[in-house]
């Protein structure tokens, strides 16, 4: 398989550079209590706006009721590869607080703690891939969640197993070159 680092215009942490989106996750990997502990703690010290901190997370292990919940509500190709990873959480935003009040900026404070999290899980030699195609009601109803928590997206967290356990299409996705498109497109103005 080809290198997965980034070939970046400029210096970045290793961590960034390395970090990258599996589908092939090692099904014998698993997990032990307080393995997980330092990606949350460092999604608890993302910046949020107001430090409302509206992130929320329903954490499950493989071979769990709850995994198996949230793994029966993955939608498309998801269905076929996320079960091997060792854990798989739902991303949620609190929408507006107890009171009553809209919290603009959840979805996006969520996005920075889930990217904390990433990072802290490249640096402890965790692999993880981010979702969004999955059943937010399926997910709210198995879980119960009030109508002020949205499920935004599905994280599988595990150790990178063979990309030879996949399907051919994603198996090709797997071992393609990572491409990003040049950061002159991507900053609009540099005054």
């Amino acid at each position: 398989m080809t290198s997965r680092t980034a070939q970046t215009s400029a210096p970045v942490l290793d961590a960034l550079a390395e970090r990258w989106s599996p589908r092939s996750f090692d099904s014998a990997h698993s997990l032990p209590e307080g393995a997980l502990r330092g990606l949350f703690e460092a999604a608890r010290w993302a910046p949020s706006a107001n430090n409302s901190q509206p992130w929320r997370f329903i954490v499950t292990r493989r071979g769990s009721e709850s995994f198996a919940k949230i793994e029966a509500a993955l939608t498309g190709n998801n269905q076929l590869w996320a079960g091997r990873a060792a854990a798989l959480v739902v991303n949620v935003a609190e929408v507006e607080d107890a009171e009553g009040t809209p919290r603009k900026f959840a979805e996006y404070d969520l996005g920075q703690a889930v990217a904390h999290l990433s990072v802290q899980a490249q640096s402890e030699g965790l692999h993880l891939h981010q979702m969004g195609g999955f059943d937010r009601e399926a997910v709210r109803a198995a879980f119960d969640l009030a109508d002020r928590f949205r499920p935004v997206s599905v994280t599988a967290i595990g150790a990178l197993g063979s990309h030879e356990q996949l399907t051919e299409p994603l198996r090709e996705r797997e071992a393609a070159p990572r491409v990003r498109l040049p950061l002159e497109e991507l900053v609009l103005v540099n005054d």
